[in-house]
């Protein structure tokens, strides 16, 4: 189902990044997933946490500018075409990924990617119909 990411809006400049990881750290949270996208002059850092309304306090407290948005993690077959398996069922469905991440877990038979469409709910509904394994947030955070 869906999952609420935070995003981060960072200036480019040494020790930025840290300076987050630090603000969680000492916050009690822990990183599930990330994503790092940068500019030359400033970054979004994307990430699933333990616990969003302490991390998005925490790091408002800092000065960082903290925004919200919906994700949708799904099980992807860990073989080759297992990507490409997902991709073609939502693009023949006319839903657009507007980006996506892995979520780092032990090995084994399947991945974990993280969508961000341009459909959410209708993304969901075609990836369930087509026998894909759309997990809730409970299911993303004790893997």
């Amino acid at each position: 189902m869906k999952v609420e990411q935070i995003s981060i809006f960072l200036e480019n400049r040494t020790g930025r990044l840290s300076e987050v990881t630090q603000t969680l750290a000492n916050a009690g949270i822990n990183i599930r997933a990330l994503s790092l996208a940068d500019t030359s002059d400033f970054g979004i850092l994307r990430l699933i946490v333990s616990d969003n309304e302490k991390a998005k306090t925490a790091l408002k407290d800092k000065g960082f500018t903290v925004g919200r948005t919906t994700v949708v993690p799904v099980e992807v077959q860990d073989s080759p075409g297992g990507l490409h398996t997902i991709l073609n069922i939502l693009s023949g469905n006319g839903i657009n990924v507007e980006y996506m991440y892995a979520f780092v877990q032990q090995s084994g038979k399947n991945a974990v990617l993280i969508f961000r469409f341009d459909r959410t709910d209708q993304a969901i509904e075609t990836l369930r119909e087509n026998g894909v394994t759309v997990l809730t947030g409970d299911e993303l955070y004790h893997i």
